[in-house]
């Protein structure tokens, strides 16, 4: 039986960055890891992920779109908030019917692209101070490095 296409627009944000850690965790799990979402409260981690052996372990912070641009929205913590076991996921949800894409990147990477990105964007548009930072890999430098998590 078919199911109706769902609209990732119509999709509360809420809603996909919630699809967004649980593929991420499924991901995770997938590729032999063990792999535990934490509660809304945790601040900064989404998801706890060691090896099979529990001997080494990373936090993950996960960051969901549901356009198919390689760009993620983030905050000016982003510039500051990095720890060598620390990685985002970015992930494009790509639409109801496809597989979604990973983007893993430690968390240094992140900040050093931030703050030079919105260094270059300030200079350009000097209109004020924005709490809002961006990230971007359009060339997919960073899409399916799972192995960056060094797990």
């Amino acid at each position: 039986m078919d199911q109706p296409s769902l609209d990732l627009n119509d999709l509360p944000s809420i809603l996909v960055g919630v699809s967004g850690e649980y593929f991420v965790a499924a991901e995770l799990s997938r590729r032999g890891y063990i792999a535990s979402i934490t509660l809304r409260n945790t601040r900064g981690i989404d998801i706890l992920a060691a090896n099979a052996d529990a001997t080494r372990s990373v936090s993950i912070q996960v960051k969901t779109n549901r356009q198919k641009k390689k760009e993620w929205m983030l905050s000016q913590k982003a510039e500051g908030y990095q720890s060598k076991s620390l990685f985002y996921v970015f992930v494009n949800l790509n639409g109801s019917n496809q597989r979604p894409d990973y983007h893993v990147v430690p968390s240094k990477d992140v900040a050093r692209f931030v703050t030079r990105d919105y260094q270059e964007w300030s200079e350009k548009k000097p209109r004020g101070d924005t709490n809002i930072r961006q990230f971007k890999d359009p060339e997919s430098k960073y899409r399916d490095c799972w192995d960056l998590l060094g797990l």
